[in-house]
């Protein structure tokens, strides 16, 4: 069996595309509104419009022309009657209702501008210009609508159309920007938009391209809610006497019908019409709400349809057995030594990185130091909270403004020997160097993946980013073929990130990550939340890519059993530091730390005699207060009195009768281990010394 061919049919399954691609991509949309709820309100709403577009081209009457037949009830003349001057109350509802529709949508419309200008500057920038945004925003929130609305119209006698419009639009925005600003902060920080940064795509694109299109339902809620407000608030504004009463409107209808008080000759038919109208568009408005979510997002849209045609296919669906868990096993012997082989292509110096809360600073990263070889795999293996995705984030330049890098080096060497800072590196040249040099894998596929972009132009986001001259056609080439390398048939270019399976996605991933060739792939826990199965796929996936293309892996996982199969060499991590670094098989036959041999005892063997499973007891320590010496001490089945007061230095494993040297050189091969148990006090002393 293939490599992608268990994740091709479970994907299948639930979706049609393999159908007729083209046709459920034309026509996908339509189901959003198979609902009779959405279908009810559209067709109110389009009734509506289309009396107002062709309405008064079509009634010849005057609305305002006078005449004898006064207070006349509906009837084949007049079909909803008259007024108290004989004015024909169907003609004022056909023109009424152009203006009210007009003044609802228009004033909807620039509102809904305002909040998208307002919500997404204030969330995305973040900083001074989301204080201020906000303080404004906020300012319009706790005034009181109608109030405010009455006093601007009231500063403007006879106040026209484009007035009533304007009125509306400065009061009604605010609401739908706190809502967008609220969405928009939490998607700043989600994979996708990080993906799409770490790509180069500039601020508008990421703005308007990934996280706008995923606030689309409530852009588009926002802008019903608004017309609905809008079509109410020129009602009443009408109703009040505050706009011109001789521009027919609902509104005004019903003003007339209260000041000539329709309600005691028993005149029901003036004021039943506009009251009846408005209550209608506001039906039709809000049950068009009920479909936005299904009309606009690809997964919902297609639900119903795939639900009805897995049940249809589960009796005939046959069952699929797949491998078992692999438990800690030695490292393949084709990783022996590669390390000492390669040059180095990344160099990390001395890392710190400081999370910023308040007064108070957290060190995640604490003096990392590592090497990562041409053509190899560093794997990086702890607990949660050990640094592990914080040292990969300071890597591609990716962390969040909370965090700081206060002291170390990145140093990348290219192909042609040229050595550059990344830590360095302006946002032009860290532009230039993600994806094109380094690129990164995130944890979560599917977060990683815009939920409403296909899978194929999301990979051409990436190409069309650094490769602009490209045409369209050898972009679409270059998808193809990242896909085919991968093992994703090409038919699932216009597929949606919910349409494929959890192997799928992590494989579309490991496509964009590989889109322009880079030198060095980061894979922050790639086959997180993977069945085991899908899981070796993967790995076998992205051993024979890296045999095939030559790039480096910086492969970061809580699966030491992985790890010690997949890399060349492992640096386990512990609050922040590295505690220990070593070949994959001297790490296996030999873990020098008690907190590498803790995480190698939580594992099964392959083969030997059984032995229980020890762990490690106790839990990670917070970084906000660390204890003083070793922070393993806690922990440590071989704690000292001299663990608890002194902090072990990363040194070379000495031999047999040989002390420990203080030097220390992250490129040079051998065991490092940051543990009193190894170090001779006096040489160790000196180091610490020359450190401080």
């Amino acid at each position: 069996m293939s490599t992608g061919t268990l994740e091709h049919d479970a994907a299948m399954q639930p979706t049609e595309a393999a159908a007729d691609p083209a046709r459920a991509t034309r026509f996908g949309w339509l189901r959003g509104i198979r609902s009779v709820k959405v279908i009810v309100g559209l067709v109110i709403v389009l009734v509506f419009a289309l009396v107002a577009i062709f309405g008064p081209l079509l009634v010849s009457t005057d609305p305002s022309a006078v005449s004898n037949d006064i207070l006349h009830a509906p009837s084949a003349h007049h079909l909803l009657g008259t007024s108290h001057n004989g004015q024909d109350i169907f003609a004022e509802m056909i023109y009424g209702t152009r203006v009210s529709m007009v003044v609802g949508f228009v004033a909807a419309i620039l509102a809904t501008i305002l909040s998208l200008v307002v919500g997404l500057t204030a969330g995305y920038l973040g900083g001074v210009s989301d204080e201020v945004l906000s303080l404004i925003t906020n300012i319009f929130l706790v005034i009181p609508g109608l109030p405010l609305v009455v006093i601007l119209t009231g500063t403007m006698p006879n106040a026209g159309e484009l007035a009533i419009v304007i009125v509306i639009a400065v009061t009604a925005w605010a609401w739908g920007a706190r809502v967008l600003r609220a969405q928009t902060l939490s998607l700043r920080k989600r994979d996708f938009v990080e993906a799409a940064r770490a790509s180069g795509e500039s601020t508008f694109r990421i703005i308007f391209r990934e996280i706008l299109p995923n606030e689309t339902a409530i852009v588009a809620a926002t802008f019903l809610s608004t017309v609905i407000g809008a079509i109410l608030t020129q009602a009443s504004l009408a109703f009040l006497g505050l706009t011109s009463v001789t521009d027919w409107s609902w509104g005004v209808i019903l003003y007339w019908a209260q000041t000539q008080n329709a309600m005691s000759y028993g005149a029901w038919w003036w004021f039943v019409p506009p009251g009846l109208s408005i209550a209608l568009i506001g039906t039709g408005l809000s049950l068009m709400n009920f479909g936005i979510d299904e009309f606009i997002n690809p997964r919902l849209r297609s639900a119903g349809i795939a639900t009805k045609r897995a049940r249809k296919r589960a009796a005939g669906t046959r069952s699929r057995t797949g491998r078992p868990a692999r438990p800690v096993a030695e490292p393949a012997a084709a990783g022996d030594g590669a390390a000492a082989r390669g040059d180095v292509v990344l160099e990390i110096k001395d890392l710190r990185v400081d999370y910023l809360s308040g007064d108070s600073t957290v060190r995640a990263v604490d003096g990392v130091s590592l090497s990562l070889r041409r053509g190899t795999v560093l794997g990086i293996a702890g607990e949660s909270g050990s640094g592990k995705s914080t040292l990969a984030y300071a890597i591609t330049r990716l962390h969040e403004s909370a965090a700081e890098i206060p002291t170390g080096q990145i140093l990348y060497t290219a192909a042609d020997g040229k050595r550059t800072d990344i830590l360095r590196m302006s946002d032009r040249e860290l532009t230039d160097f993600r994806w094109e040099e380094l690129a990164i894998v995130f944890q979560s596929a599917m977060n990683a993946l815009n939920p409403i972009l296909k899978i194929g132009v999301q990979i051409e986001d990436a190409i069309a980013a650094h490769r602009p001259s490209m045409s369209e056609r050898q972009r679409r080439e270059r998808v193809a073929e990242l896909l085919t390398m991968v093992g994703i048939s090409t038919d699932r270019t216009t597929a949606y990130p919910h349409e494929l399976s959890g192997g799928m996605r992590q494989r579309v991933m490991i496509a964009i990550a590989l889109a322009l060739n880079p030198e060095i792939i980061v894979m922050d826990e790639p086959t997180t939340a993977l069945d085991v199965v899908i899981q070796r796929q993967i790995i076998d996936q992205i051993m024979e890519l890296k045999d095939r293309l030559g790039f480096s892996v910086i492969f970061i996982t809580h699966d030491l059993s992985m790890l010690i199969e997949l890399a060349d060499e492992i640096a386990i991590m512990y609050a922040g530091r590295i505690v220990e670094q070593a070949s994959a098989q001297d790490f296996y036959r030999a873990p020098s730390h008690p907190y590498s041999r803790g995480l190698i005892g939580s594992f099964p063997t392959l083969s030997g005699s059984k032995r229980e499973l020890t762990g490690i007891v106790g839990s990670p320590p917070d970084l906000r207060a660390l204890p003083t010496g070793c922070s393993f001490s806690p922990r440590c089945p071989s704690v000292t009195d001299e663990c608890r007061v002194r902090e072990p230095l990363l040194l070379p494993l000495p031999r047999v009768g040989e002390p420990t040297t203080p030097a220390v050189d992250a490129t040079s091969p051998g065991t490092r281990v940051a543990c009193l148990l190894y170090q001779n006090s006096e040489p160790v002393a000196a180091a610490e010394a020359d450190r401080s």
